[in-house]
Parts: structure tokens; C-alpha cells; sequence
């Protein structure tokens, strides 16, 4: 098979995979007196999207899409009948050393199904990274996937190549797990999450150590595979987070594949389900919100709102807020008011009162933080308003439906 045919196949493949951002990652170039090729930063580069509108400015393939496991919701499983390849490791050295000196790419995300064992397929990924790293002196990003049967020792090893090392969890229970992965375990994935985290914490104790995975390690759930709910994910998410220090948490809506088995959907999830998570993960990691506030019961995230707004809509007594009295940390939870802006409210107290017009100069959202604040020279004449009124006010406009798509269409 010719080696553009593969990647047709195996960038395809890749596709379903969403955690191949590269923050995070140290600065590296190669302009120092001691040669090699690649940075981690710089400008330059020609970033390709994808059908759902990401940027990714990664060569982002799978090593080989054959694969011994069996998973329901994997369009590469055992008994998918796809179009199947597989790069030597020879030839993604090459693609990623080609595709960077034509700059279009700063670095390598590479996955892979699992052939023959973990051990071999965790090696074949290793020696990708280890050869791009010392004989070709690589000094762009790495993002490896890991395999978590995989010796513990090849994972020890892939942490001092790679950038970043993920295990993908997949699903948020472990019952769904066993019943659509069958083949994986829980346990056995959590064990390896914790591996990669007492590497990174010796590092962290001894500076002087060899790098270990500086841009840390990451995870996926599948979104809309099972029927686990949003608050089941966001709980999963929070104690991924908390007992393993991930840098990030992906997610991905299923996407029903030819000839899928009954036990997965035949249909996907709303993309903005997706887009609801992220916007929640990111209230989770930067916001001090938890998952109980911001899902304290069984369901879905609101889809006509974002999840900052539903928790202010819920919880009224917090609002209008003073902004001239609220510390930091209660600003940034105002819709409207992200974190940078919550600092620079409290930085301009220091010189004078909060005014109206300068949450405008600080391009806030002023009609989302309208029924919000209360500032010097103005209270909201919304602020005793019901929540159910603002959130139709403040929420996404209903679409009227089309009598005649195929109008439309035309």
C-alpha cells in the first residue's frame, strides 16, 4: 500500500480522538548552538480544521487501525469492517520530519489500535517518539497515547520522549465499560493514570530528575455512547482531576458508525451537549466551581444556556453582586465576567469605585451581567426579575422551524 494511501486511512481513523491540543509543553527551539529541527512554539504554521470546525496544527494519526479489542462504540473494533493499515515506525518518523520542514505541522499526536499485545504496540509508539527525539534531534511537540496493560516500564519510557501521555477512559462508569469494552478494565486504566502521576510528583520533587511528560497527562469520554448523564460525567471528571492532577479532561459525542451494534445509539448527541461539557469542565478547573453546584441533580447540562448562567439563574441569592465589595473569586462566577476581568475589577478598586462604563472598557458582556452587578452608578432594574424571565431574555433565541427544507436546501 502506497504510504499516501495509509495516511488517508490512518488520519481518518485518527479523527475520533479529541484530546490533541499541545499546551502546555515546554518552549523548545532549534535555534541553539546544539542543531536539531522543530519548536513547540513560533508562528508559521498551517493549521488544518476539521469537519467540526477544531484547529489542529498536530500530524494527527493512528500507528495502525487493526486492533485485537472489540469495543461497541469503536469504529476500528475487531469486527468493523473498515479499511484497515499500518505505518512502521520508519514511516511516521518520516511523514512527521516531512510535514514539519514544510511547516505544516509543530508536532505529532499518535494513537493506535492494538496489535499483537499492549507490550508490542506501547513499544512501537516508544521507538516513533525515541527515534524522532535522538536521531533526528525532534524538538516539536509529542503527544503519545498509551496503552494501559502496557509494562509499566515502557510507560516510564514513553514519559521521557513525549510531551504528553494520555490513557483514554472512554466511558464515565464502569459498568459501561464492561458491558461495551468488555476486553479493558477500569482498574487496569486507573492504574496506569496513576503511574504517569508518581512520575510526574518525583519530578516535581527533583528537578534535577530527567523529564517525565512536562505537559502532564490527559483523558477522553465518549459522550452519548452509553446512558450515563451529565452530572455522571462531571463527577467522573472531578475525581479524574483530583486523584490523578490531569491536565485536561476531553470529550467527544459519539458518532454512530456503519453497521454499529445495538448496543450503542444509532444516533448522535447534540454537538453543543459536547460544548456544554467543555464549557462546565473549564467552570471546574478554573472557576473553584464543583460538579455538585454546577449539577446538583440526575440530567443534562441546559442546552439554552451555559453552565455559569443556569448556576447564577439557581442560585439568586447571590445576586445582584456588588462588585465593589465581592472578592475575586465571587466576580468570576458572574455571567459575563471571566477571570482576568475579575482581577482587574479588584486591581481597579484600589483607585476608585467600579464604575458602569468601566465594565464596558473591560468589554464585559453587558447584557449577560446586567441583572448581575451592582456598581457605583448602577443597579439593575432587572434584579428582582424571575429566573425563568431572564433566562428567556438572556438565553439562546428559539429557531422557527422551516415548513419546506427542501427550499431551504435548494
Amino acid at each position: 500500500m502506497k504510504l499516501s494511501d495509509k495516511l488517508e486511512i490512518l488520519a481518518d481513523a485518527a479523527k475520533y480522538d479529541a484530546s490533541c491540543a499541545s499546551s502546555g509543553a515546554p518552549k523548545r527551539a532549534s535555534d541553539g548552538h546544539d542543531g536539531g529541527i522543530g519548536a513547540t512554539t513560533g508562528m508559521g504554521i498551517c493549521h488544518s480544521y476539521t469537519p467540526d470546525g477544531r484547529c489542529v496544527s498536530l500530524l494527527k494519526i493512528l500507528l495502525t487501525n487493526f486492533c485485537i479489542y472489540d469495543c461497541q462504540y469503536c469504529v476500528n473494533r475487531r469486527t468493523s469492517n473498515v479499511p484497515r493499515a499500518r505505518f512502521s515506525v520508519a514511516e511516521v518518523v518520516k511523514l512527521t520530519h516531512d510535514f514539519y520542514l514544510r511547516n505544516y505541522i509543530d508536532g505529532l499526536f499518535l494513537s493506535s489500535g492494538i496489535i499483537q499485545s499492549s507490550d508490542y504496540t506501547m513499544e512501537q509508539l516508544v521507538a516513533v517518539a525515541r527515534t524522532l527525539r535522538e536521531e533526528h534531534n525532534f524538538r516539536g511537540y509529542i503527544h503519545l497515547k498509551t496503552i494501559p496493560d502496557a509494562d509499566p516500564a515502557l510507560i516510564a519510557e514513553a514519559g521521557r520522549y513525549a510531551d504528553r501521555l494520555s490513557v483514554n477512559i472512554e466511558l464515565p462508569t464502569h459498568d459501561s465499560v464492561s458491558r461495551l469494552a468488555p476486553e479493558k478494565n477500569v482498574h487496569t486504566i486507573k492504574l496506569a493514570m496513576g503511574s504517569i502521576r508518581r512520575k510526574l510528583d518525583e519530578k516535581a520533587e527533583e528537578p534535577k530528575a530527567p523529564s517525565f511528560a512536562p505537559a502532564g497527562q490527559s483523558t477522553q469520554m465518549i459522550v452519548g455512547a452509553d446512558a450515563s448523564d451529565d452530572q455522571t460525567i462531571l463527577n467522573t471528571a472531578e475525581t479524574l482531576y483530583g486523584s490523578y492532577k490531569l491536565k485536561r479532561v476531553y470529550y467527544s459525542a459519539f458518532s454512530p458508525i456503519p453497521h454499529s451494534p445495538d448496543s450503542v445509539p444509532l444516533a448522535p448527541p447534540p454537538l453543543l451537549r459536547e460544548h456544554r461539557l467543555y464549557q462546565a469542565d473549564f467552570l471546574l478547573r478554573g472557576y473553584g466551581f464543583t460538579a455538585g453546584e454546577l449539577m446538583p441533580k440526575s440530567g443534562n447540562l441546559a442546552l439554552d444556556v451555559d453552565p455559569k448562567l443556569a448556576w447564577a439563574l439557581a442560585n439568586r441569592e447571590h445576586f445582584p453582586m456588588d462588585l465593589n465589595r465581592a472578592d475575586a473569586e465571587m466576580i468570576a462566577r458572574v455571567p459575563g465576567i471571566g477571570l482576568r476581568n475579575a482581577k482587574r475589577i479588584v486591581e481597579l478598586r484600589r483607585l476608585r469605585r467600579v464604575r458602569w462604563e468601566d465594565l464596558s472598557r473591560l468589554r464585559c458582556s453587558m447584557k449577560k451581567i446586567a441583572p448581575f452587578v451592582v456598581t457605583a452608578d448602577y443597579k439593575p432594574a432587572q434584579g428582582l426579575a424571575s429566573s425563568e424571565l431572564l433566562r428567556r431574555h438572556l438565553g439562546a433565541p428559539q429557531e422557527q422551524m422551516n415548513l419546506w427544507p427542501e427550499l431551504k436546501a435548494a
